[in-house]
């Protein structure tokens, strides 16, 4: 079950979590697990990926994840790594919406703040000419007050929080193909899986593969399943030596990626997909993403307080 297809305004269920702020996690997060997915999560003993990722949320302190969960300051992230040929073309960063210099801008282009999360946050415009700017401006100003930590309780989203800001990027396109989001799961700096989004804007839909890059049609998470494996991109094994780089320092995290005419952008780092609520079917499969978090080393937990 989605909340977003239970309750449809972000306002609303951004309110609501609000509301419950002053519970501490120990209380909120299975709390939250239960209303999603109906059932209690075992968080002193976790197996499911679902409830490793509520673990995650609650001991696991890196302060490189402030950053890298914030879409304008995880560039300096990935120039550390020496890929900066992966970013994607940064148009304008500001502060305020009322400093977007439409005029500047191509007919196409994307608007995101920095503290958004799970695809919320998001404009894609198409047709500059058809644009209401001023209805654009109030709209993207809003997201700036969202405080994704204190609502979904994931820690990482704290920083971004304290000073979000506006980006506009170049919108990404294949010629004749939709634009395709490869997810990668990475545990110790290893992929594992990989979940390939299509039509996200659309008819969303997503298919999963094996660390053998072999489609899994009978797995499906929050989204319907592909009945028919993508075809994979050529340059397929130079993403997976990007996102193992970019996740070797941590002990999990999904490194999203673009394949734009054969060339590889870097999307976002993602600590908490779904922020952990995502039903999977089969159910095995929600222990089978989870059964390589027990091998994450633990001991280096960076700031964990177990």
């Amino acid at each position: 079950m989605n909340i977003k297809n239970i309750i449809r305004s972000q306002r609303v269920r951004h309110l609501l979590m609000k509301s419950c702020a002053w519970l501490p996690d120990r209380i909120m997060l299975p709390l939250q697990y239960y209303m999603l997915l109906h059932r209690w999560p075992d968080l002193k003993h976790p197996k499911r990926f679902t409830e490793w990722i509520q673990y995650y949320k609650m001991h696991y302190r890196n302060p490189d994840m402030l950053r890298c969960v914030d879409k304008y300051a995880v560039r300096s992230y990935v120039e550390e790594k020496g890929c900066s040929r992966y970013l994607n073309e940064l148009y304008q960063v500001c502060e305020d919406a009322t400093e977007i210099d439409f005029d500047k801008l191509p007919q196409k282009f994307v608007i995101k703040t920095t503290n958004g999360g799970g695809g919320d946050n998001v404009l894609v415009v198409k047709d500059k000419d058809s644009l209401d700017i001023g209805a654009t401006i109030q709209k993207v100003n809003s997201w700036l007050k969202k405080n994704y930590s204190n609502t979904s309780r994931e820690w990482a989203y704290s920083g971004s929080t304290a000073n979000p800001r506006i980006i506009v990027e170049k919108y990404l396109e294949n010629s004749g193909t939709s634009l395709d989001d490869f997810k990668f799961y990475c545990y110790e700096g290893k992929y594992r899986f990989l979940s390939i989004d299509k039509n996200r804007f659309g008819n969303h839909k997503r298919a999963y593969f094996d660390e053998n890059m072999q489609f899994m049609p009978e797995v499906t998470g929050n989204y319907s399943r592909l009945n028919e494996a993508p075809e994979l991109p050529e340059n397929i094994q130079e993403m997976v030596d990007a996102a193992e780089h970019f996740a070797k320092d941590f002990p999990f995290v999904r490194v999203d990626l673009y394949n734009v005419q054969g060339k590889v952008i870097f999307g976002e780092l993602t600590f908490y997909p779904a922020s952990g609520y995502s039903p999977y079917s089969p159910d095995d499969f929600d222990f089978e993403l989870g059964k390589y978090f027990k091998d994450c080393k633990i001991e280096n937990w960076g700031g964990v307080n177990i």
